[in-house]
């Protein structure tokens, strides 16, 4: 018997797949539906997880609310078929860039996510490079955030030059940038940004050696790719080669991303599958599967 029985919600069935090949876990035969009203319906065979120490995989990539609402109903569901224990996997959790309030009148959207998490009976919760590491505290089950940056590395090391240049977008990616120029041997650069609004920014200045080089810009997410696009300008003014990579963990790529990202010369995109990933893209797309890292974690002698 395998070491877990594994649930795999609608968010994330690329990521299911694979970590289902690497544990040789099949995939609890769920049933989802919706009633007229958009009601979601599901049920769980009690056989397959009656007993067992369950992993329940589900990003919480939009639409947010209902996949959240999704993973909440299918440990309800393996807690009242009598799971031994439950252990949530949301390699991508939405609203944590919402961890502190800006103004007077706005929620700590982040916290209210964790404390629904909190909910879900799960004795752990495992992330991947969340926006702000500090909601950790927020989280009522010990969570255990990974980090995808070795594998992004290891993807990213045939495609580095002695030109390369690992830049961070803003101040909030300059970790990120300065750890993974470490894995890769290579300089790191920053750009400033101001942000004027949830989609739009601006950027004030440049600090590291960037002409003649070929960037990799890293974030943790790609979301609408203003925070890109605007770094990218910058670069490109400063004397940057036209010859992009941009390196993250979570690809959203909403709204206006790929007309504001058509605008970038990228050479490639390097993206984990936290997101499902996209299959219309204008430039080459390579998925690293967090398989192999939410493994290592979840195998027993892990705990």
């Amino acid at each position: 018997m395998t070491p877990f029985a594994l649930v795999v919600g609608s968010a994330s069935p690329h990521l299911g797949r694979a970590l289902a090949q690497a544990s040789g876990a099949a995939p609890v035969g769920v049933k989802l539906e919706r009633f007229p009203d958009g009601e979601l319906h599901i049920e769980v065979p009690p056989e397959e997880v009656r007993g067992r120490r369950v992993v329940l995989l589900q990003s919480s990539t939009p639409p947010v609310g209902e996949h959240l609402l999704e993973l909440l109903l299918l440990a309800d569901a393996c807690w009242r078929a009598g799971a031994a224990s439950m252990e949530a996997v949301v390699p991508y959790v939405g609203y944590a860039r919402q961890d502190r309030r800006a103004r007077a009148g706005e929620p700590l959207g982040g916290r209210l996510v964790a404390d629904m998490l909190s909910h879900g009976r799960f004795s752990r919760v495992f992330t991947v490079d969340l926006h702000n590491p500090a909601l950790e505290g927020c989280f009522g089950a010990p969570l255990e955030h990974l980090s995808a940056l070795p594998l992004l590395a290891d993807a990213l090391r045939p495609h580095v030059t002695d030109t390369t240049v690992v830049v961070a977008p803003d101040l909030g990616a300059v970790k990120r940038a300065e750890a993974l120029a470490k894995l890769l041997g290579r300089p790191w650069a920053v750009v400033h940004k101001a942000r004027l609004s949830g989609e739009d920014v601006e950027t004030l200045g440049l600090l590291g050696q960037v002409r003649g080089m070929r960037p990799i810009l890293v974030d943790d997410m790609i979301s609408t790719g203003g925070t890109l696009a605007a770094a990218a300008k910058e670069l490109k003014g400063e004397g940057c080669v036209d010859d992009f990579i941009l390196a993250t963990t979570h690809a959203l790529l909403v709204g206006p991303a790929l007309e504001r990202l058509h605008g970038v010369p990228v050479k490639r995109l390097v993206s984990t599958d936290s997101v499902e990933p996209r299959q219309d893209l204008p430039f080459p797309h390579q998925v690293v599967t967090l398989a192999p890292l939410l493994l290592r974690a979840l195998r027993p002698d892990a705990r």
